[in-house]
């Protein structure tokens, strides 16, 4: 019997939003959350944008003593993870011991909770160092407090694929299901809005320099200069159709098709694995190109990486042969939680028939053969999305999501 993974439950802790609705209203408004960096005084930094999400109060998702044991991305994990189980109806301790799992997505860890042990060591030496740091700032931090805080005993595990771990997350869960597991809680979150999680950013030279919110961030836009750095993310509760119909419980959607590629190394001749990616989830999904209804664009805001996923786009559908968006213009690239994100988006957008807008767009490049939704949602039945996704250092990957409402 094929196994249907379906997504039951949502969780999102975004710079637009805390829950997955405050996060689908701005994102249908192609509201702009970007704005001055305030988690630190980044006055002698060349990049002073980023997407915050200013109002997450951590005590109301985190038990008191676990808050200073823990960076800020476990903190947005436990949230998202803790609503996407409420929004489910889901309580895993009605399914066998080892039925329930976790699997997120990470890009750099804890960063801010190292920094903070890092200045400890070296203002007031060794013996100030606490104990956590040995486990705060460790990648697969999230999943563990995720397994501890909701007794999810089966397998758990992490994906270090910088942006593209959220849909690489996915595509475990699935795995895991076909394994035998009932549900998971998949998805990924990022915080590294701090100084040394922001230089280490810098190095990359694609981040925005720009000082207007509004312009900071232009996917596919003539006047392109990088993306702006974001925080958030989004968890998400993966059933079995089969279970969620006997629970009485009706999915967002379905993780149809999942595929990974790694990029081949400078020099080789071969070109980027973003379009092996797509085909590959296409495939996997038994959804051909035509039934794509909108790409989720990877978009990362610099003109040589927008050229190549544009390019990939053209190749798989055609010249503006799909609608592309790119929500995340509106909220920054938050890493292991921005395809996460992303995916969410896609489910909501499937649910209301409605495509939002790339934020602050206006017509894409020339040089670029997309049909870029821009300035207004778009109205349309949306039968199934594909998300891409490419994490700096050659990861890429691309999920299907399809309406639940396929026969079995």
């Amino acid at each position: 019997m094929t196994v249907r993974a379906m997504v039951t439950g949502l969780g999102v802790v975004a710079p637009a939003g805390v829950g997955a609705e405050a996060f689908w209203a701005a994102a249908r408004a192609g509201h702009c959350a970007l704005g001055p960096i305030t988690r630190f005084d980044a006055a002698a930094y060349p990049v002073r944008l980023a997407g915050e999400v200013a109002t997450f109060d951590a005590a109301a998702f985190v038990p008191g003593p676990v808050i200073p044991q823990t960076d800020r991305f476990t903190h947005l994990g436990l949230a998202a993870a803790a609503m996407a189980l409420a929004d489910a109806r889901a309580n895993p301790a009605d399914l066998p011991e080892y039925g329930s799992a976790v699997v997120t997505g990470a890009s750099s860890g804890g960063t801010e909770f190292g920094q903070h042990e890092i200045e400890r060591l070296w203002r007031e030496g060794p013996g100030s160092v606490g104990a956590y740091q040995s486990i705060a700032w460790f990648y697969a931090a999230t999943t563990g407090q995720v397994s501890i805080r909701h007794k999810l005993r089966g397998p758990c595990g992490v994906l270090a694929t910088e942006q593209a771990a959220g849909l690489d997350a996915l595509g475990e869960a699935r795995r895991m299901l076909r394994s035998g597991v009932r549900l998971v809680l998949a998805g990924g979150t990022d915080a590294s809005l701090c100084p040394y999680g922001l230089v280490a950013q810098l190095s990359t030279g694609l981040l925005s320099a720009a000082s207007d919110p509004s312009a900071a961030y232009l996917p596919f836009s003539p006047a392109a200069g990088g993306y702006v750095p974001g925080e958030g993310g989004a968890m998400m509760v993966i059933e079995r159709a089969d279970d969620a119909a006997a629970r009485g419980i009706a999915p967002y959607g379905e993780i149809a098709g999942y595929a990974a590629t790694f990029d081949p190394p400078p020099g080789s001749g071969r070109g980027p694995g973003l379009v092996r990616a797509a085909m590959l989830a296409l495939r996997d999904a038994d959804v051909p190109p035509s039934e794509i209804d909108v790409v989720f664009a990877d978009a990362m805001g610099a003109p040589a990486w927008d050229s190549a996923e544009a390019a990939a786009i053209s190749a798989v559908f055609g010249p503006h042969g799909v609608p592309v968006t790119a929500p995340k213009a509106g909220s920054g690239r938050s890493y292991a939680g921005g395809a996460s994100l992303d995916v969410a988006c896609a489910l909501l957008s499937i649910r209301a028939g409605l495509i939002p807008p790339t934020p602050g767009g206006g017509r894409p490049d020339p040089r670029y053969a997309i049909d870029l939704v821009s300035r207004q949602p778009r109205k349309q039945r949306i039968r199934a999305a594909l998300v891409l996704a490419r994490g700096y250092g050659g990861f890429n990957a691309a999920v299907v999501v399809r309406a639940p409402s396929r026969p079995e």
